[in-house]
């Protein structure tokens, strides 16, 4: 699976962004997909998750209730609405695609296939 990451930019606090990660391959349906976000000198920090069927997901406390995880399966695309960002978001984020585990788990798994990058810069 080879997975690219778009959608970043730059943005005011309060406003809205939302990251696609479209996936190549024909068993999408069978990866759980996980957004994670990493700044310069911190670990690559794990902020959602979201099973194979679409049926379960998982967010970080820092992002409930802002963020949402979705995939369309027919497109092989997973996305990420992010809404009233932060100055704190700001990272660049990665999409992540793993099997055999939870949406939840995918915060604690080593993802087998990574997108590369896009950043999201958040001004205050």
């Amino acid at each position: 699976v080879q997975l690219q990451a778009s959608g970043g930019g730059l943005v005011q606090a309060g406003d809205s962004l939302r990251l696609s990660c479209a996936a190549s391959g024909r068993t999408f349906s069978n990866y759980v997909m996980g957004w994670f976000r990493q700044v310069p000198g911190k670990e690559r920090e794990f902020v959602s998750g979201i099973s194979g069927s679409g049926s379960s997901r998982y967010y970080v406390d820092s992002v409930k209730g802002r963020f949402t995880i979705s995939r369309d399966n027919a497109r092989n695309t997973v996305y990420l609405q992010m809404n009233k960002l932060k100055p704190e978001d700001t990272a660049v984020y990665y999409c992540a695609a793993r099997r055999f585990t939870t949406a939840q788990g995918m915060g604690a798994s080593r993802p087998e296939h990574w997108g590369q990058g896009t950043q999201v810069t958040v001004s205050s």
